[in-house]
C-alpha cells in the first residue's frame, strides 16, 4: 500500500467505474449501488490511514462484490434475487475472486452507465437525479439543491428511480442509435449539472470541485457527435478556463468582473472558441450553443470594460426563448442592468419574486444587492447582501456576500 493524496477525488472518479463493473457482473442496479456506496465509505475511512491500494479500482470492486454477496445471502426475503445471482455467477466469483483478475477489468462503463441511468421509463428529473447520484457522486442534499426541491423529496425520487431501473432489467450496454438519440437530451442535462456542481459547489468549504467538472468534460467528449453536445462541451471549456482566477490566495471567491484574466487557461479558451465557431453554422441552434456563445463573448474580452454586453443581452433574449427558466431570467437581468441600467435590472428581478423556486434564492438576493449598490441605496444593498449570505450554502459564497455587506454598512455587522 502506498499513500497518495486526493482520496476523495479518486473515489469520485472511480465510483461510476466500480458501479458499472458490478452491474455488468450481477445486473442488479439498486443492490449494486448500495454495495458500491458501502465500499466507498470503507475506502474513505481506511485509505487515509493505511494508504491507497496499488490497484484502487480493483480493491473497490472486490470489496463491493463481497458486500453485495453478503447482503444477498443474508436477506431471506430476497431469495429469488440470490438464486438469480448465484446461477449467473461462477462459484469462484461468489467467493470474491479478485475483480481485477478479469480480462476487461479496466473497462470503463461510465458512458454506458450514464445512458442506463437515463432510461426512457424514468421521468427526466428522475433520470438526472439518478445519474448525478451514480455517476457524479453527488449527495442527495447537493442534488436537491440543484433542483431547488426539499432533500426528502429528492431521496424518494432517487429511490423510485433505482427501483424502476432494476425492474426494467435493462443490460449495461450502450443503447441502439435510435434509443441513444432519445436519451441524449437527458444525458446532456445531467452532464451540465455535474459540471456546474464542480464549478460552483452547492455547499462545503471549497468553492469548486474540479474533479466533478473534469469528469463531466471527459464524459461529454465521449458522446456521439451532435451540435448540442459540441455546444455543451464548448460551454464547459470556456467556463472552466476561468477556474484559476475564480479564487484568491486565501480561497475567497473572485467575481468575474474582478478576475485577473491573465490567469485564465488560454488553451481551453482557444479550444472552446474554435469548437463553438465551427458548431454554430452547422444547423439548428440549441440552448447549450447559445450559452457557449455567451461564454465566448466574456472570454474574448481582454478586460471587463471591453465586454460586449448588448451582444450578451441579445443572446440571453434568444436563450430565454429556447429554454425559459428562472435562472436564465436572473442572468438576463444582469445583462439588462449592464445595458439599460440597474433600475431596469431590478424591475426584472421583481418578476422572479413570485416564483417559489427562486423567490428567496441567494443568487437572486445577491443580484438585488448589487443593483441597489449601483443605485446608491447602500443600506438596502447591505441588507440584501446579508440575506443572501444567510441563504448561501457554500462557505466561500457566504463569506464573499458577508464581506460585501460589511463594506457597505460596517456598523451593522
Amino acid at each position: 500500500m502506498t499513500e497518495r493524496p486526493g482520496v476523495e477525488d479518486l473515489l469520485r472518479e472511480l465510483a461510476p467505474q466500480v458501479l458499472g463493473a458490478l452491474i455488468r457482473r450481477y445486473g442488479v442496479f439498486d443492490t449494486c449501488e448500495d454495495a458500491v456506496q458501502e465500499a466507498l465509505l470503507a475506502a474513505a475511512l481506511q485509505w487515509p490511514a493505511e494508504g491507497t491500494p496499488d490497484n484502487p479500482r480493483g480493491w473497490l470492486v472486490t470489496v463491493a462484490s463481497r458486500r453485495l454477496v453478503d447482503q444477498v445471502r443474508s436477506e431471506q426475503a430476497r431469495r429469488r434475487r440470490e438464486d438469480r445471482i448465484a446461477l449467473a455467477t461462477p462459484q469462484a466469483e461468489l467467493l470474491s475472486r479478485a475483480a481485477d483478475a478479469e480480462p476487461d477489468a479496466d473497462r470503463d462503463d461510465s458512458l454506458a452507465l450514464l445512458f442506463l441511468c437515463c432510461h426512457p421509463a424514468l421521468s427526466e428529473p428522475s433520470r438526472i437525479a439518478l445519474t448525478l447520484r451514480a455517476i457524479g457522486g453527488l449527495t442527495t442534499a447537493q442534488i436537491a439543491a440543484a433542483f431547488l426541491v426539499p432533500e426528502a423529496t429528492m431521496a424518494q425520487r432517487i429511490s423510485r428511480a433505482k427501483q424502476t431501473v432494476k425492474t426494467s432489467a435493462t443490460p449495461l450496454c450502450m443503447p441502439r442509435a435510435a434509443d441513444r438519440a432519445e436519451r441524449l437530451e437527458a444525458v446532456l442535462h445531467v452532464l451540465y449539472l455535474i459540471f456546474n456542481e464542480g464549478y460552483t459547489a452547492t455547499d462545503g468549504a471549497d468553492l469548486t470541485a474540479p474533479a466533478l467538472s473534469a469528469e463531466a468534460i471527459r464524459l461529454t467528449r465521449l458522446l456521439p457527435d451532435h451540435t448540442e453536445t459540441a455546444g455543451l462541451l464548448a460551454l464547459m471549456l470556456l467556463t472552466d478556463a476561468r477556474r484559476p482566477a475564480r479564487t484568491g490566495p486565501d480561497g475567497d471567491l473572485v467575481p468575474l468582473a474582478e478576475q485577473d484574466r491573465t490567469r485564465w487557461n488560454r488553451r481551453l479558451v482557444a479550444e472552446g472558441l474554435d469548437l463553438i465557431s465551427r458548431t454554430l453554422p452547422r444547423g439548428q441552434v440549441g440552448p447549450y450553443q447559445v450559452q457557449a456563445a455567451i461564454a465566448a463573448v466574456h472570454d474574448e474580452a481582454e478586460h471587463v470594460d471591453a465586454t460586449d454586453w448588448p451582444q450578451i443581452l441579445t443572446l440571453y433574449d434568444l436563450l430565454e426563448h429556447l429554454a425559459p427558466n428562472p435562472m436564465v431570467t436572473l442572468n438576463r437581468a444582469v445583462a439588462v442592468a449592464m445595458v439599460h441600467g440597474p433600475a431596469a435590472g431590478l424591475d426584472l428581478l421583481a418578476e422572479l419574486e413570485s416564483d417559489k423556486r427562486t423567490a428567496r434564492h441567494h443568487r437572486l438576493l445577491a443580484a438585488r444587492a448589487h443593483f441597489l449598490e449601483q443605485l446608491g441605496d447602500l443600506d438596502a444593498a447591505a441588507h440584501a447582501y446579508r440575506e443572501a449570505a444567510r441563504r448561501a450554502t457554500s462557505t466561500p459564497e457566504r463569506r464573499h456576500l458577508t464581506t460585501r455587506a460589511a463594506r457597505l454598512a460596517p456598523e451593522q455587522n
